[in-house]
């Protein structure tokens, strides 16, 4: 458990194993975001993971000349390499809002929860977001050439139809991880909808007839109406038979945390191993008896977790469990050193 006061640099730590998963960190910070100012001289993360026996030497970073590096053992790899290496899941403050935000911030979610089953979900995300970029343009330039959206569309509905299958399995694996367990915390009726507000499903011969049937419209729009870029995920709070949006935000919260635990039971129970639990300010919305249920489902799942708070006594309960690290700031300068 790391503690120390607001602004001491307790999140930067947690942003620094974020980034050794696929993508963007915990904060969602372009890699030249990450790197400190104004100097811009880049990053460098490196890391000794071990995960089901093996050891792995991990090194990603960032520079301005050369961009995005991954390196294991020593040899280039893709980013989606580190997925399968290192399963990271995280819970910020900046989601507590994510019920009754906008459905860009609940896309994410999913496709965060997906990648960390299949790791090579963010290259299907890619292609799709690829050949979507070119489409919007030509409905933007008002091209009615058909031949140049064929061959573009055909590209969406490939890597769509992978996209929706990805975040089908996932949604279903944490549904079951739920249902499963006994938790402190409240079930999390999860479903995907499209952009009609309907169930999202169908393969890629669907998909490619429904982008192929919407090219009016989309020209009218300027931008591509129809497809896996316009999920949403809805949850509805099981006991209650409540939309997730209309609950306290004590009970969103709570509702948040129970995804992750399941998230990671599912994971554990399918790669043999528990992620890597990564939870900024966990505490904040928390009774003590939630706080104790929440330590007490984390070590029992066996999982390496980081939790930050503004004092040691957020964390009762696991003493003797856990190291302490506490984070002060001195003069701009974050220092780190374990109180126990």
């Amino acid at each position: 458990m790391i503690h120390g006061p607001n602004g001491a640099g307790k999140t930067n730590i947690l942003e620094a194993v974020s980034l050794l998963s696929p993508g963007r960190g915990l904060r969602r910070a372009g890699p030249d975001e990450v790197a400190r100012r104004p100097e811009r001289l880049g990053w460098k993360l490196k890391a000794e993971a071990e995960s089901l026996g093996d050891r792995h030497e991990v090194e990603t970073g960032w520079s301005e000349a050369g961009g995005r590096s991954v390196l294991i053992d020593g040899k280039a790899a893709p980013q989606a390499a580190l997925g399968r290496i290192l399963r990271i899941l995280w819970l910020v403050p900046a989601m507590d809002r994510l019920w009754i935000e906008a459905a860009e911030g609940r896309r994410r979610f999913l496709d965060r929860m997906t990648l960390s089953f299949e790791p090579g979900h963010s290259d299907a995300v890619l292609r799709y977001e690829k050949a979507m970029r070119e489409r919007n343009r030509l409905l933007r330039d008002e091209v009615r050439d058909g031949r140049w959206y064929d061959a573009l569309e055909e590209q969406m509905a490939e890597a769509g139809a992978v996209m929706r299958a990805n975040r089908t399995r996932a949604v279903t694996r944490v549904r079951e991880a739920q249902e499963q367990a006994r938790t402190a915390f409240p079930v999390a009726a999860l479903r995907i909808e499209g952009a009609d507000g309907g169930d999202e499903g169908g393969g890629a011969e669907e998909l490619l007839a429904a982008l192929a049937a919407g090219r009016t419209r989309d020209m009218a729009a300027g931008r591509t109406l129809t497809g896996p870029h316009r999920t949403d995920l809805v949850a509805f709070y099981a006991e209650k038979d409540m939309p997730a949006a209309q609950a306290s935000t004590g009970e969103q919260k709570a509702l948040l945390i129970s995804l992750i635990l399941a998230n990671a039971r599912a994971l554990a129970e399918e790669v043999g191993a528990a992620p890597i639990l990564l939870m900024d300010e966990i505490a904040a919305h928390l009774d003590e008896g939630r706080r104790a249920a929440l330590y007490d489902e984390i070590c029992a799942l066996g999982a390496q977790a980081f939790l930050t708070g503004t004092g040691p006594e957020l964390f009762e309960g696991l003493e003797g469990r856990s190291q302490t690290i506490e984070v002060i700031d001195e003069n701009g300068t974050s220092r780190a050193g374990e109180a126990g």
